[in-house]
């Protein structure tokens, strides 16, 4: 078992593609986010042991380790080192899990782990020719999905697109059209109520950004991406995005950009800073599934997670399942055999309704279920994340406030 605390965390406003946060770098981004927690902890910056950051694209201004680009622009002294990681949609989770096992290992007190994306800011990438005086190139937009794809890979396992996978678990699984907008219809209603109760403000923090030299920075303090008027009746009227096929661009999450940071400790920093810690991390497992049915990844992920903090699905109080699709989510419950309405699962709504900047993503899921936890009272919880190329991952965490 794992033996680390997430003590505190903030998180950016979560942006629309192409929405109030598309003129900020991901880079920039995950700085402010880090600066912002330090400020907040009072924890002096040299202590830091290492920043840890998920980051998915890394194709552009997020190249060459974003993690310590990140650490040194939030002000962070130039000793205090940096790692990008990088499991795809669930990098932010992989970063507080590998902050944990390193924790665990004796490996330091304090680490800062988190994850950040800019989707609209992602840029198009362009392949060497193959010979010389070549009339082609083939260019690839980075924002989602595979680029230079191994034809041995798509050989073997085929090269679907994220929404195609989101139609292939909706057909392993039995899920029809009807259950996932009423599963997506549920996300935004959820949200919609937890953001009228104030529940996310203590988990944001604002984002100046510049509108030109005449007019004040405009201090972007929601998220974006929610549509409370997307109910069942409204998302039925969206057109499949393949004939025949669930996913729509209503029960599906967003393209979006944002940034979170979580502060993961040892029992020591308790004492040694006067830190109350939400939640303590008990422990995570990771497992593969086929390519293309990836939305399905965390059943098994959950199941070995929950095994190894010596707990049963039953004990959960919280079950966090991230909403790439609502086809997704609803495949991984009935594999667990998990009523879809189970008021356990996503109880302050998901992605769909949120929004789902890939690499932020599973930070944000573990800092806002820790609160959660704390809100109501309950003790233990998962999270989880599906993963393109077909994975799961899923961190235990128990409620210590």
């Amino acid at each position: 078992m794992l033996n680390a605390y997430i003590y505190d965390g903030l998180r950016t406003p979560f942006g629309r593609h192409a929405g109030s946060l598309a003129t900020i770098r991901p880079d920039d981004l995950a700085g402010l986010v880090i600066r912002r927690l330090v400020e907040k902890t009072g924890i002096p910056g040299a202590d830091v042991e290492d920043v840890i950051f998920g980051s998915t694209n890394q194709a552009g201004e997020d190249s060459r380790n974003v993690a310590r680009h990140a650490a040194l622009l939030a002000g962070l002294p130039v000793t205090v080192p940096g790692q990008t990681v990088n499991r795809l949609c669930a990098s932010g989770l992989g970063a507080i899990i590998d902050s944990a096992r390193a924790i665990t290992c004796g490996e330091g007190d304090l680490y800062i782990a988190g994850g950040v994306e800019s989707m609209t800011r992602a840029p198009f990438v362009m392949a060497k020719a193959e010979s010389a005086y070549s009339r082609e190139a083939k260019i690839y937009d980075t924002t989602i999905g595979s680029r230079f794809p191994n034809p041995q890979i798509v050989k073997q396992f085929g090269g679907h697109s994220m929404p195609e996978t989101g139609d292939n678990v909706a057909v392993e699984f039995g899920i029809s059209r009807e259950q996932a907008d009423a599963f997506a219809a549920a996300s935004q209603a959820k949200y919609e109520a937890a953001k009228q109760a104030g529940f996310f403000e203590d988990e944001i923090t604002a984002v100046e950004v510049s509108q030109g030299r005449k007019l004040p920075p405009k201090s972007v303090v929601e998220d974006e991406h929610p549509r409370p008027s997307s109910n069942f009746e409204a998302l039925q009227k969206l057109k499949p995005l393949f004939e025949g096929g669930v996913v729509t661009a209503g029960n599906a999450s967003g393209i979006n950009d944002g940034a979170a940071a979580v502060l993961i400790g040892s029992e020591a920093v308790q004492q040694k800073y006067g830190l109350k810690p939400m939640a303590k991390i008990l422990s995570a497992a990771a497992a593969g599934i086929e390519p293309r049915i990836m939305g399905a990844g965390p059943i098994e992920a959950i199941k070995k997670a929950v095994a190894r903090a010596g707990l049963t699905l039953d004990d959960l109080d919280i079950i966090e399942i991230n909403e790439a699709f609502a086809s997704q989510v609803l495949s991984c419950l009935k594999g667990l055999g998990i009523e879809s309405d189970d008021p356990r699962v996503n109880p302050n709504g998901g992605a769909i309704a949120l929004g789902h900047p890939l690499g932020a993503s599973g930070a944000r899921l573990a800092l806002t279920t820790a609160r959660q936890l704390q809100r109501t009272g309950k003790k233990y919880a998962v999270v989880s994340l599906c993963i393109g190329v077909g994975q799961g991952l899923a961190m235990v965490i128990e409620n210590v406030g």
